[in-house]
């Protein structure tokens, strides 16, 4: 059975199978629909129910309350329409206007920034450019019906070129990039997506925090923001196990010194042949110990789910932080 699915303001249309979710069935049907995670954690998705009935689903640590259930509230990617719906969806000024599109570039550098990443660097052709807000993503596409998302480390405005830094979890990504990929190789992409974007319109002072691989869209918000001229007090802190997991960790020391920037490496396992002395533990600790009171800040952190959900559960509970912004990596 099929159902119509509305979503208001924007003016979309779609039909949804019954055992799709409302997010699979909007792309689908080529709709872009803000998400991230895909898994019910990010809470990108969410949305308000005004007419029908969904199923909701999802895991223990949902980004969706019982009380926000309750009030209407539900999320795309784990909601299943049981009758004709009616949702409010709003899309963020930063990313509403900027097309989806297919891209397709060549290879033009590969480099092994630590064990386990890899920076890619994409030739486009001299017709094509790339418009995207800094921390959008894009999906690479392997081929039918495999595609892995993949956040978009470069500068908006930096013309001809895509750069992608890519972790080696050992999926079907990883293995063609770390085994296969080989300079001069097209690579077709589609995007830009997501809204893990710089609320442009706020002059409240920002924390970026990132895990891994994470700092690749950091990495293009934070050299927007030098690039602009930016006065928005800024403090980025960078978490990892190890000092290798800190794969530019140079650059993020260069921001600092050339733009003011706040940078806090934070080590959570450091061996004692490493040297290390600077901070220790979970970042989200280091966040609230330097800042006890968030509630005039904006936060945007991209990484791993456990790192932001401990992040999103201490540093609101324990530092009043309202305007939290994510982007949770899926291993590929």
């Amino acid at each position: 059975m099929q159902h119509m699915i509305q979503c208001r303001p924007l003016g979309l249309e779609f039909e949804c199978e019954e055992d799709e979710t409302l997010l699979a069935a909007a792309v689908r049907h080529g709709h872009v629909i803000p998400h991230s995670c895909n898994s019910g954690r990010c809470g990108t998705c969410k949305v308000r129910i005004l007419e029908g009935d969904v199923e909701r689903s999802g895991p223990a640590d949902c980004a969706l309350s019982e009380a926000e259930a309750k009030e209407g509230l539900a999320l795309l990617c784990q909601s299943r329409a049981r009758s004709s719906v009616v949702v409010e969806l709003n899309m963020i000024e930063e990313t509403k206007h900027i097309p989806v599109r297919r891209i397709m570039g060549r290879v033009q550098g590969l480099e092994q920034l630590a064990s386990d990443v890899m920076r890619i660097i994409v030739a486009l052709p001299a017709d094509q450019e790339v418009l995207f807000a800094a921390g959008q993503h894009v999906n690479v596409v392997l081929g039918p019906g495999v595609r892995r998302c993949v956040s978009l480390a470069h500068r908006p405005g930096d013309r001809g070129v895509v750069e992608l830094h890519l972790k080696n979890y050992g999926g079907v990504l990883s293995k063609h990039v770390f085994e296969k990929l080989k300079i001069g190789d097209l690579l077709r992409m589609e995007g830009p997506l997501g809204i893990f974007a710089v609320r442009r319109h706020s002059d409240k002072p920002i924390i970026f925090v990132a895990s891994g691989t994470g700092f690749a869209p950091i990495k293009s918000m934070v050299e927007m923001l030098i690039e602009e001229g930016s006065k928005r007090p800024v403090a980025f802190y960078w978490a990892g196990r190890r000092p290798a997991d800190l794969y530019m960790d140079e650059l993020a020391r260069g921001w600092e010194q050339r733009a003011g920037l706040r940078y806090v490496p934070v080590l959570a396992a450091p061996e004692p042949e490493d040297h290390w002395e600077g901070r220790r533990g979970f970042v989200q600790d280091a966040i609230a110990q330097d800042y006890p009171d968030l509630s005039g800040h904006e936060l945007y952190i991209c990484g791993a789910p456990i790192v932001i959900e401990s992040a999103r559960r201490v540093l609101t509970e324990r530092c009043g932080l309202r305007d939290f912004y994510t982007d949770e990596f899926k291993k590929s």
